[in-house]
């Protein structure tokens, strides 16, 4: 394979970093492996606020800050700093599969007609041994980009690249109190840009520790799902009735468990469906909580500050 030669970098890499320093050591040095396919890239860190700011971490890439608290926010500070014609966004936490620059160049060249991918993203294990019920259910259920593409049309930001007219053309990612990626997908669509899946372009992302902390997660996307439907009877009376359906959507999902290739046998199938169930009850219960006294700019704004 021929490698691309330029002066100026081919894509320009965007991570945004929050008091994640272990993660971001590990991130950056998958990404430091991907000069082996000879792709020209740069780096981007764009810190939120760190206790502590990562410089020695990010000795030869490129550090920046950005304040205003979200890690759209902090995305948008990079893309302004970028000096590559495609703009590639992973998180902090995530490690890049071997390839990932070169899958996101190849894709771009072979599909012209194509404005944004969003690349595979994977529980990585935390042991070689079984998973927990948490992963299980991570491993299913968190992170199903497929859909999120072709069904939602958006691209998650942990594993995210796009043309830089196209990002000009939609704008900034919004702020901490709005589902940033989900927002700038529907922004793009309604323009006429083409998002895609690419399963190549993959990246890994820790489980959960816990199972308060995927409760933890699932406040702010509740919140976020709430500020979304408006203060209007009907549309409190359809969420009202959503958390019903939720609640018992458990048994719906018992064949796509079986049928998934991301468990195998009948434990790790049983942990998926247990924890999911424990986690669409809690959901049900947050969203009922909503409807009687919730605050959901608190959750939905103080969720990576607490």
């Amino acid at each position: 394979m021929q490698a691309f030669i330029s002066r100026d970098p081919l894509v320009s890499v965007i991570i945004p970093h929050l008091n994640e320093p272990d993660d971001l050591r590990r991130c950056l040095r998958a990404l430091d492996a991907q000069k082996a396919d000879g792709f020209n890239f740069e780096i981007i860190v764009v810190d939120n606020g760190s206790r502590e700011l990562p410089e020695e971490i990010c000795a030869g890439v490129k550090l920046e800050r950005e304040l205003i608290p979200g890690p759209g926010p902090a995305r948008n500070r990079g893309a302004e700093v970028a000096r590559a014609e495609i703009l590639a966004f992973i998180d902090a936490d995530c490690i890049a599969d071997d390839g990932w620059i070169r899958g996101i160049v190849e894709f771009f060249d072979a599909h012209r007609d194509v404005h944004c991918l969003g690349g595979d993203i994977r529980v990585a294990p935390t042991s070689s041994g079984p998973p927990t019920e948490t992963e299980a259910y991570e491993n299913i259920f968190s992170y199903q980009v497929q859909r999120y593409v072709k069904r939602d049309h958006f691209a998650a930001t942990g594993n995210m690249a796009v043309r830089r007219r196209a990002f000009e053309a939609v704008g900034p990612f919004g702020g901490i109190a709005i589902r940033e990626d989900n927002d700038w997908g529907l922004r793009a669509t309604a323009l006429g840009f083409r998002i895609a899946y690419v399963s190549q372009v993959r990246v890994f992302t820790p489980p959960c520790k816990s199972f308060a902390e995927l409760a933890r997660r699932w406040d702010r996307l509740v919140a976020h799902e709430f500020q979304e439907i408006g203060a209007h009877p009907s549309s409190r009376a359809k969420w009202l009735a959503r958390s019903f359906a939720i609640a018992i959507s458990p048994l719906a999902e018992v064949p796509s468990i079986i049928r998934s290739d991301r468990v195998t046998g009948f434990r790790e199938c049983w942990l998926a469906w247990t924890c999911l169930t424990r986690i669409r009850l809690y959901r049900a219960q947050r969203m009922l909580d909503l409807i009687r006294r919730g605050d959901p700019t608190r959750i939905a704004e103080g969720w990576n500050r607490d």
